[in-house]
């Protein structure tokens, strides 16, 4: 096999340049990613080189030597740094290997037909060349792809600490927005995720993009980039817990509540903004909101502005504590089932905006029982239900009592019948009037 490709080395050579140009023709024409991506002098260069690269493996066979494939592996991490998919770098690599079989036996016949038979023990030795070729190019691939891939999650990662941390150059967040595809205005979120969160497959894109690890998404959740008919979420995740920047487009904020659902735990969702600026600020709204999300045993998603007097008192934890001592501490200074009772009893009636008959429905006790717990409350603490400002002092203290407790809340009393999905009614407004609230 060696004495044979001596004497038509020249001949060979010519006609393996001639199989380079076609072969980048066609792969040009017939595989747009290659198009895409590469000029037809770099890849019919390439391809030149590989072709001759596996006339020399066959030559180092034939002297017992191995192959060599250093050539194959730089094209394979080339072609990964160029974004060029794998099956397309193989496809070229098959045809590659078809064309030299055919250039060889060319120019074995044009040289002296009598040596065509000499040849075919070579036909196996060639293509076990080309094999190894083409798995040593693969495997350069995908070492070079996940390199690339680790470093474009890290500079994910960067980017989104750069918007949702704050502190940079308005140029320096610009830049990151854009980098990440974000428009210079447009309808922007924050979402926090709580303890308990599940762990990240590693950026979000969510939608990310997703709730990635370094910027990722939460297995179960929404993906990394765009979430095909949702809002587009990119997850960052860290020790701290993971954070998604959101990209709301036309989807309206409380379409977070579903998409995060499956997560099956807290969230706190900010408000929308309109600049990839005011980001770092929604994070640390969305981080308020979280704090005064229902407990652990009723997980779910909050939105900052439907949380505002429990994210005001959680939002100062020494105020907090002063409110708790100076409004409710004769009430916490009962014995515990006391204290529980009365608390529970107040955090209903304002709950069903000041009605005692609803409230006593949802306690499944009679309305006089309610009534007495009430009164008894205005005793100790000083302070009337009928006073809108006294009801707004209950009304903090009570979400100050109730975001300090260590142990997660009791689920929810059924809603009474004839107001469904009654909501808490915000400080000020409470009545206790028996009649339906609205």
């Amino acid at each position: 096999m060696e004495r044979i490709i001596e004497e038509i080395r020249e001949d060979l050579d010519r006609r393996i340049g001639i199989a380079a140009d076609r072969l980048a023709d066609r792969t040009l024409t017939e595989d747009p990613a290659y198009a895409a991506r590469l000029g037809r002098a770099e890849l019919r260069e390439r391809i030149h080189l590989t072709l001759t690269q596996a006339v020399d493996g066959l030559v180092r066979g034939a002297r017992g030597l191995p192959a060599e494939l250093a050539g194959a592996r730089a094209t394979g991490a080339l072609r990964a740094e160029q974004g060029v998919p794998l099956a397309s770098l193989r496809r070229t690599y098959r045809r590659g290997g078809r064309l030299l079989w055919q250039s060889l036996t060319e120019a074995v016949a044009a040289h002296d037909r009598a040596e065509l038979p000499g040849l075919l023990p070579g036909a196996m030795a060639l293509w076990d060349v080309l094999d190894q070729m083409t798995d040593a190019a693969s495997e350069a691939y995908l070492r070079t792809e996940a390199e690339r891939g680790e470093r474009e999650r890290e500079l994910r990662a960067a980017l989104l600490d750069t918007l949702l941390d704050g502190g940079g150059t308005a140029g320096g967040t610009a830049a990151a927005a854009g980098r990440l595809g974000l428009a210079d205005r447009g309808r922007f979120a924050v979402v926090v995720l709580g303890a308990g969160t599940p762990g990240a497959d590693g950026p979000h894109t969510a939608p990310a993009t997703g709730p990635g690890a370094a910027a990722g998404r939460p297995r179960g959740g929404p993906g990394p980039g765009a979430d095909v008919g949702g809002p587009r979420v990119l997850w960052r995740v860290r020790a701290d817990g993971e954070t998604g920047l959101v990209d709301l487009g036309h989807h309206p904020l409380d379409s977070l509540r579903e998409l995060l659902a499956p997560l099956g735990v807290p969230a706190g969702i900010s408000p929308v903004v309109s600049a990839p600026a005011a980001l770092a600020g929604a994070r640390r709204l969305a981080a308020l909101a979280l704090r005064t999300a229902p407990a652990a045993s009723a997980p779910g998603a909050v939105l900052l502005d439907e949380r505002l007097p429990a994210a005001l008192v959680a939002g100062d934890p020494e105020l907090a504590g002063r409110l708790r001592e100076v409004v409710l501490g004769p009430v916490l200074a009962l014995p515990p089932e006391d204290a529980r009772v009365l608390l529970d009893t107040l955090g209903t009636w304002l709950a069903c905006r000041g009605s005692t008959t609803y409230a006593a429905q949802r306690l499944y006790c009679h309305r006089n029982t309610v009534s007495n717990r009430l009164r008894r409350l205005e005793q100790l603490t000083g302070r009337a239900l009928s006073d809108p400002a006294h009801v707004v002092e209950l009304a903090l203290a009570h979400a100050a009592v109730t975001q300090r407790a260590a142990t997660p809340a009791a689920p929810p009393p059924p809603a009474p019948r004839g107001i469904p999905g009654a909501a808490p009614t915000p400080a000020g407004t409470a009545r206790r009037s028996p009649r339906p609230p609205g």
